[in-house]
């Protein structure tokens, strides 16, 4: 061995014992130091900035100025550099279905622009018949999209089994309303769905017919639900697999690290079974349909805290239907009923008997339950406030968290009652753009500024979230912030601009807020010490832009406890010390 070798091997030898002779400077290198953007905590009531955020494994360990965060990195730590862009906490969306993510991201692509270009019925065909291969076919046997707007389409009506008959007669398609509250079938579906003119309308819901009763392909409600599965369940495993990749993949892409499946049934097995196999890439939470509560809930799912990303929060109830779709219940009648209604048509309860939702009440009281109600129209709200207070005056109602989903036609009188029945608005703004224009026309202008009253429900002291319900809309919490801040619609009216929200409450309707909803306030909704490493960042700080740059914010990387789960051309700096 020549001596420069020797002295070499000597360098390497001293280096080694100095690294290992101090355990306390001793790190495994999963120590990450971001720095030189906006870093906002999210903490407090307004922005709270910090110079750097270190993590270590999955947690935050520290949060404050760089020198400092430096000394706690120790010696061994990546250091990554932002370079102006912003990071914020990872997004909790108050309300949506995340199984249905799949069939939005792989079927055909029918909503309306500017999410895709279903603009018309002519369209809307041109589509489907595009998607219409051996390929997708052989998902789930059906040809099928979710997102058909009626109120966009320029001919301002349902499809119908006429019109889904110019894609196939030999192979059944269904296509789902915007609202999820619908679907049409072509006469294909409706016989492999054993619908005709003998079928009767379900409980909670209205088959629509034509001449000779023959059903012509709309279904509303309980007469459609019932069946999404048949359409949008894969035939096999590589299917589901496929379905299930898409789906959580473009979760992640808009900033995800917490999803809820908002009104789960037998999928609650399905996502047992991604949960086990260790394909869950995000947390997610379930809130069961009542009527599977007592199969699915007693079950170590249940719980506050997640099995390999998985876990029960409560159960779902559902009251009535859709305002844009003229489903919702009201007390008093739509100004432009749907196709064959009454003059003095109101919409309709999913329950009528008020018996029958009380008992479902008090079930969840007693169980300690955390119940998600959806309901729409006043006088849903009614029958909710109604039959929730005797559950509440016997079991209690210290912190259960209970939520009003939706609550689109809600009245100021209904927010009291809700504020003091400990109820969490989780409103829906995004209508103000999608639908706020359709509103107007259906239930007049004074009203229809008030849809989502978000402002409102704050100065009353309610806990508020806000949602997007996808795949109503897509998942596009970004897209969801700048609407509740601007509240503008498809036109450029402003629908309600004494209901805005400013961006940081925004933020928190997405973060510490739902959080809080979530029960999971101690872990998430905060860039602080000790929570999980639950990120994202983005191209743009939402508090710096104008607000009509809001929605266009996008997701750079998605890091769920420490790892980069979704990343977005960023090219990040990267040191290693």
């Amino acid at each position: 061995m020549s001596k420069l070798q020797s002295l070499l091997l000597i360098n390497v030898i001293i280096a080694f014992i100095s690294c290992k002779s101090d355990p306390a400077d001793e790190n495994p290198g999963n120590t990450t130091i971001y720095s030189g953007g906006d870093i906002i905590t999210m903490a407090g009531d307004s922005p709270n900035y910090v110079e750097a955020l270190v993590v270590e494994n999955d947690k935050i360990i520290f949060t404050g100025s760089l020198n400092e965060a430096q000394k706690e990195a120790g010696n061994n730590f990546k250091s990554i550099d932002l370079e102006g862009k912003t990071m914020l906490p990872g997004f909790i969306d108050g309300h949506a279905h995340f199984s249905s993510f799949s069939s939005q991201a792989i079927g055909a692509q029918i909503l309306p622009p500017p999410d895709a270009g279903a603009k018309d019925i002519p369209a809307l065909i041109n589509i489907l018949k595009e998607w219409n291969t051996p390929e997708n076919r052989e998902l789930t046997g059906w040809v099928f999209g979710m997102g058909f707007d009626d109120s966009v389409l320029e001919e301002n009506r349902f499809p119908d089994k006429h019109d889904l008959d110019q894609v196939s007669t030999e192979f059944p398609i269904m296509i789902i309303h915007i609202s999820g509250h619908f679907a049409v079938v072509n006469s294909k579906g409706l016989e492999v769905l054993n619908i005709d003119a003998n079928t009767q309308d379900p409980e909670g819901g209205i088959i629509r017919r034509e001449g000779n009763n023959e059903p012509n392909g709309v279904l509303e409600e309980l007469a459609a639900i019932p069946h999404y599965a048949k359409a949008l369940t894969p035939k096999s495993k590589e299917a589901g697999d496929r379905f299930f990749e898409e789906g959580q993949k473009m979760a992640l892409s808009y900033g995800y690290t917490t999803a809820q499946e908002g009104r789960t049934m037998q999928n609650h097995e399905q996502l047992v079974n991604l949960a086990e196999d260790g394909k869950l890439k995000l947390d997610v939470v379930s809130y069961i349909d009542y009527a599977l509560a007592d199969n699915y809930i007693p079950s170590k799912w249940n719980s506050k805290t997640y099995i390999d990303h998985y876990r029960i929060g409560g159960m779902k109830l559902t009251l009535d239907g859709s305002p844009q779709g003229r489903t919702a219940w009201r007390t008093q009648p739509y100004l432009i009923p749907p196709d064959g209604a009454n003059e003095d048509y109101s919409g309709y309860p999913a329950i009528p008997n008020d018996t029958t939702v009380m008992l479902i009440y008090d079930k969840a009281f007693k169980n300690n339950w955390q119940i998600l109600t959806h309901a729409n129209g006043d006088a849903a709200i009614d029958q909710m406030i109604r039959t929730m207070k005797p559950a509440a005056e016997k079991y209690g109602n210290d912190n259960r968290r209970n939520v009003l989903i939706h609550g689109q036609y809600i009245r100021d009188d209904q927010l009291d009652s809700l504020k003091k029945l400990n109820v969490v608005a989780s409103l829906f703004p995004l209508h103000t753009f999608y639908w706020g224009d359709w509103h107007k026309q259906i239930i007049g202008d004074s009203l229809g500024n008030k849809i989502s009253p978000t402002r409102t429900a704050l100065n009353k002291g309610l806990k508020l979230t806000i949602h997007t319900d996808a795949p109503v809309a897509l998942p596009n919490l970004m897209r969801m912030v700048g609407i509740s801040v601007e509240r503008k619609s498809r036109s450029g009216k402003i629908i309600g601009a004494e209901e805005k929200l400013t961006p940081y409450e925004a933020l928190q309707a997405i973060t510490s807020w739902s959080a809080y909803q979530h029960f999971e306030e101690e872990n998430k909704g905060t860039l602080e010490e000790g929570k999980l490493a639950d990120i994202v960042i983005l191209n743009k700080n939402p508090l710096k832009v104008p607000e009509k740059e809001i929605k266009n914010i996008i997701v750079l990387e998605t890091i769920k406890e420490g790892s980069t789960v979704y990343k977005k051309q960023m090219e990040a700096k990267i040191k290693i010390y």
